[in-house]
């Protein structure tokens, strides 16, 4: 120990009597280790911790076969009711719908809130407690508002009852319910969705209707349960599936039969899977920034070792073992990166601070993944007490082995040796390769998200979002609104100074919750899903909506106000929907049937995205906002005011014209942050990842060019002084750097091409071969190896042989 605590002291003085080498060392050691601290930190919470429930490895949700993206939900409420009687495999199935939301109001206090509506028995299987009051129970449900009981998140409670206990019992009113406030859920219970916090939970019967109830067309509902014992995933999937098919044959019009599958919950449903292929691929691009950082250090500690020869020659010759000094060696590496880990898991600390909800970048705040609650805890120290050591011990371990294989005498009497011939490629000269390799590689992977993300924001996406702003209100609970108010409610937004458009759409696109509405030939008498041609998006719109989102109608006609009910109906279609249908033939004047109407089509409009950016086309059908029912609007307008002054405006006009439906009012790019989420954060994550290689880049040529300058200085000085040319001294003093350079260069390259798969975990049209990406890769690298080949070049050129002679 007392030997160990000398080692300890003399590599502090070290280090100490070198800043520029140790300042060098411990940054890039902060930057490696925090960058894989900070990933593994976000790996930790959204895929490995379990969700706050009771035994959370036994839970499943349902899923209908086909990959979905983001909720698309599971089942109606009846058809939820027969998988709960009739199943043999689970010992019990809960569900909940997530669109639940509108004004609370208790006293003289209104908050605008989001929830869950959740079947009776939801708790109960979660398997969680009350930290106040209680939750409601399957005995309280006795069918349609049965159960008029809320209770609150933990968030809720205290942001807006100043977490009084008193609440409990108190009267709060949703939309125009009455609900009891009957307890309080955990402070760490946030439901099944790990980005997803209710606000609230109130019991379904008490959320739909009892016409809704009993309808098997909705799908409202998301599903999930516990298996029963010895049972596993696969035949709990079959045993739902069989029940599927009957539901099929006893209820052709609405049940599809479409078989189910079993996932683990809280990652937006199947976008779990690509939820865990983005962040697996970022922490192995991020462990390979930290041995980047590992190979660049070990090359810097190889020439500083170089440079010390003499010393430990001097040791050695005075009595000290070859082992005393590679223990010496290794003590300053450990040091070192303890040193580094340390300001890396500083770093982390921060970064994931602000990564915290509430503290999350404007574009993350506003997306589906606003609620990411990241934290520093057991499992990110010891991620960092694991990194830490190892990274010691894979830099220390070069220059121990260039100790070993020196020979003490000749170190004495020329200086700085190399133990290799110098023709031969040393050890140094394979990690800086490796370096480079590495480098590249990421420096390709940032390019490709770049590009990536340029791609998204110039994608065709059948309207035009910039100069638009969306508010949606709901008017369900509102009372039936007359067609003439909604008509006069987009008059009066058109009236507003700076608007040039204005319309009503039932839903924007990326805002979920869309599912395909099946689709009939005429003269079709038997409706079972089985005899649908087509399941089409369905929009309601209303006249001039197209002109106020920037959608093409590339044939034909608007829908009018005119279209009525008491006229024929009508309908328009995208360029998809008419090449499924009709082939070739022309759309217009084309008839099919929807929602039980015969409808014609008046016009075509231009193809775009609805659900997500990665989709094919998709067929969408519009249909008149007069000849449908909507108790969800939502206004898009467009100006050429300011965003503020607009949505100002836009609220006040609304809530005049109808002062008690909930109204919000955002930007469309701010509506559509969920779409544009996973670029950014690839884009921002790859970028750094980029900058990060770069500089290591940097200081690794320069560490080995400044080492390969220091190793010849005085076979550099006899060949000035035989009159060797500049640049035959620039080869020798460069070349191999350069060299290495220019192969690590094109090894990485070729990496990055076959790397595609993993990029595309994470990269929207992830395109490596990208002339832009191979261009800008190769400037890239060229601009680091001149700038950090620059200065021991200079070195090099400015040698004086004569004073080398005398120094000899």
């Amino acid at each position: 120990m007392k030997d160990l605590l000398l080692d300890i002291r003399y590599a502090l003085r070290v280090l100490w009597k070198s800043p520029a080498f140790t300042l060098v060392a411990l940054v890039t050691l902060m930057l490696g280790i925090g960058a894989n601290v900070v990933v593994f930190g976000v790996v930790s919470t959204v895929l490995l911790h379990p969700l706050e429930v009771s035994e959370p490895q036994n839970l499943y949700e349902l899923r209908l076969k086909p990959w979905t993206a983001w909720k698309l939900l599971t089942t109606s409420y009846p058809a939820f009711e027969d998988y709960q009687q009739r199943n043999t495999t689970f010992s019990g199935l809960a569900g909940y719908d997530g669109y639940s939301g509108g004004r609370l109001r208790w006293g003289e206090a209104v908050k605008i809130v989001s929830g869950y509506s959740a079947t009776g028995n939801y708790f109960d299987l979660l398997g969680v407690q009350p930290a106040v009051g209680q939750f409601f129970h399957e005995a309280d449900v006795h069918g349609p508002n049965s159960a008029p009981y809320m209770v609150l998140s933990d968030s809720l409670w205290r942001s807006a009852f100043n977490a009084d206990p008193g609440v409990v019992g108190a009267t709060v009113q949703l939309n125009k319910q009455q609900f009891t406030v009957i307890g309080v859920a955990p402070a760490r219970f946030h439901g099944t969705e790990r980005f997803v916090w209710p606000d609230y939970w109130i019991p379904v019967v008490n959320h739909f209707n009892a016409e809704y109830l009993r309808d098997r067309t909705g799908h409202p509902l998301t599903v999930f349960g516990r298996l029963r014992p010895g049972v596993t995933p696969e035949q709990a999937a079959d045993n739902l599936s069989a029940i599927a098919a009957r539901l099929a044959k006893e209820y052709p019009k609405t049940d599809t039969g479409a078989p189910l599958r079993l996932i683990r919950p809280g990652l937006y449903g199947d976008n779990g899977d690509v939820i865990r292929g983005s962040l697996y691929s970022v922490a192995a691009l991020a462990l390979l920034v930290l041995v980047a950082a590992c190979a660049n250090l070990a090359s810097l500690f190889a020439a500083r070792a170089a440079d010390r020869s003499r010393e430990l020659a001097l040791r050695v010759a005075l009595g000290a073992s070859r082992w005393r000094l590679v223990r010496q060696l290794l003590t300053e590496a450990m040091v070192l990166s303890m040193l580094g880990g340390a300001a890396g898991l500083l770093i982390a600390v921060l970064l994931l601070g602000m990564l915290h909800r509430g503290s999350l970048p404007s574009f993350m705040a506003q997306s589906p993944y606003g609620h990411l609650p990241l934290g520093v805890d057991v499992s990110v120290y010891l991620a960092t007490l694991i990194l830490t050591p190892a990274s010691g011990l894979l830099f220390g371990m070069i220059p121990a082995r260039q100790v070993c294989q020196s020979s003490p005498l000749q170190a004495m009497k020329s200086g700085p040796v190399d133990s290799t011939p110098l023709r031969r490629f040393a050890v140094r000269d394979l990690l800086l390769g490796a370096q480079i390799v590495i480098c590249t590689l990421l420096v390709t992977a940032s390019l490709v998200a770049v590009c990536g993300m340029v791609r998204m924001l110039h994608a065709h996406l059948g309207f035009q979002p910039q100069g638009a702003i969306v508010a949606e209100m709901d008017l369900s609970d509102v009372g039936d609104v007359p067609l003439e108010k909604k008509r006069a409610m987009i008059d009066a937004l058109r009236s507003i100074p700076g608007v040039s458009a204005a319309g009503t759409v039932s839903k924007v696109p990326f805002r979920g919750g869309l599912r395909g509405i099946p689709v009939f030939p005429p003269g079709t008498t038997e409706f079972a899903l089985n005899n649908s041609v087509l399941a089409p998006y369905r929009f309601t719109i209303s006249p001039g909506y197209f002109d106020a989102a920037g959608t093409r109608l590339l044939r034909g006609r608007d829908v009018s106000w005119n279209d009525t009910a008491q006229t024929p109906y009508v309908a328009i279609v995208n360029e998809t929907f008419a090449r499924k249908m009709w082939g070739d033939a022309p759309a217009i004047g084309q008839r099919f049937i929807i929602l039980d109407h015969l409808r014609e089509v008046v016009g075509v409009a231009e193809d775009g995205k609805y659900h997500e950016m990665q989709e094919s086309p998709q067929p969408v059908v519009y249909l008149p906002l007069s000849q449908s029912e909507q108790g969800y609007a939502t206004f898009v307008v467009r100006s050429y005011r300011a965003q503020n002054e607009m949505a100002a405006a836009l609220e006040h006009t609304l809530s005049g014209l109808e002062p008690n439906a909930p109204i919000t009012v955002q930007s469309w790019p701010d509506a559509m942050a969920g779409a544009l989420f996973a670029p950014r954060a690839a884009t921002l994550a790859l970028g750094a990842m980029g900058l990060l290689a770069a500089m290591l880049a940097v200081t690794g040529i320069f560490g080995m060019a400044a080492y390969n300058v220091s190793r010849r200085m005085k076979e550099l000085g006899i060949r000035v002084a035989l009159g060797a040319r500049t640049k035959h001294v620039m080869s020798a003093a460069v070349g191999r750097p350069i060299v290495l350079l220019g192969v690590g260069s094109l090894v990485g390259l070729l990496l990055g091409v076959f790397a595609s798969r993993l990029l595309g975990q994470i990269v929207y049209q992830a395109n490596p071969r990208d002339p832009v990406v191979v261009v800008g890769g190769v400037l890239t690298m060229a601009v680091l190896g001149i700038a950090a080949s620059a200065i021991p070049a200079l070195r090099a050129l400015a040698v004086d042989p004569s004073k080398l002679l005398r120094e000899e």
